[in-house]
């Protein structure tokens, strides 16, 4: 559903620290994955640290801004060390020039389909050293709100957070994403949800607030 979102002045900018590490391209089954071998970096949410464990990508994308679902989503999952909270910084990607974050792993995705087409559908190949450092960009926008996880278990009080600056992809690498999937999650979205009372807050840059509106806003959970 749409909803007007609440100004937040008190949130603080979205700060990431992340570093290249070794990773493994994962078959998820529902969608396509990279895990992290080691510390990549961390986000802080209200005075907690979270660490970045895996990210993976949804296509089209959970979320829904000015009424348009987008082409694709990329989700961040971050852990607290006690590994009892989950902070997701979420992405929205549109057609266009090549994200090169999937740049750095095309030929690897080429490989997962290879070996899913092989009969190996819980493959997992390894990438070597991942660069995430272009995703540490401070942004002016971000959307919060706490729901759930949207694959099972779907677990519940998720702090989400939706950075407000489209990315782009090729539509090639839309399709290297998708073409390890099976045929029922080409298309690997839930549905968008009810807000059942939940709240969703803004945070804007200052130096970039004067005229700002909210925009209308829907979610997956």
């Amino acid at each position: 559903m749409k909803t007007d979102i609440v100004l937040n002045k008190q949130l603080k900018n979205l700060e990431r620290h992340y570093l290249p590490t070794n990773a493994t391209l994962v078959n998820n089954k529902f969608n396509i994955g990279v895990h992290f071998e080691g510390k990549v970096g961390d986000i802080n949410i209200n005075g907690k640290n979270y660490s970045l464990k895996q990210l993976h990508w949804h296509s089209p994308s959970e979320h829904r801004a000015n009424g348009r679902i987008h082409d694709a989503e990329l989700h961040l999952v971050h852990l607290t060390q006690d590994n009892n909270n989950i902070a997701v910084v979420a992405v929205l990607y549109k057609l266009g020039d090549p994200d090169p974050l999937i740049s750095q792993i095309e030929d690897k995705l080429i490989e997962l389909e290879k070996k899913n087409r092989e009969g190996d559908k819980d493959a997992q190949i390894a990438v070597g050293t991942f660069d995430v450092e272009e995703i540490n960009r401070s942004s002016h926008r971000y959307y919060r709100y706490v729901g759930s996880l949207t694959t099972p278990p779907c677990k519940e009080g998720v702090t989400w957070n939706i950075l407000g600056k489209l990315r782009t992809l090729s539509k090639e690498q839309l399709e290297l994403l998708k073409a390890p999937l099976g045929t029922e999650f080409k298309h690997n979205a839930r549905p968008l949800q009810q807000l059942n009372g939940r709240k969703i807050e803004m945070y804007y840059h200052p130096n970039h607030l004067h005229g700002t509106q909210a925009t209308p806003f829907e979610y997956h959970e």
